[in-house]
């Protein structure tokens, strides 16, 4: 399924919108990550637990996504947002959030 975060698929003709659609993954972040983030903050450098972490929440808020617009028989999803969020006491999980239109391309 075409994914894509612009209005249309270059080269095809939308036939119907099929609504929105979307997905979410809310992950803790867990003690470990947050000491090695620290020491990472200290000497410098990128944290590569967190980002791997962030990786893995898109690719399944993503799947989310796809998944709602494959039961609308959608073959593409158009004007796709990413949004990431901490949220939870202290700041203790992120959420990642995705949405689009689902449409059918002739």
């Amino acid at each position: 399924m075409i994914q894509t975060t612009t209005p249309n698929v270059e080269g095809r003709t939308i036939s119907a919108y099929l609504g929105i659609v979307h997905g979410e993954v809310i992950i803790g972040a867990d003690i470990f990550k947050d000491l090695f983030a620290a020491v990472r903050d200290i000497v410098g450098g990128r944290s590569g637990a967190y980002e791997k972490s962030l990786d893995e929440a898109r690719r399944q808020a993503l799947a989310e996504l796809q998944g709602e617009a494959a039961e609308l028989g959608a073959d593409a999803v158009i004007g796709i947002d990413l949004d990431y969020e901490v949220i939870g006491q202290n700041g203790s999980m992120l959420m990642v959030t995705c949405s689009g239109t689902a449409v059918k391309l002739a």
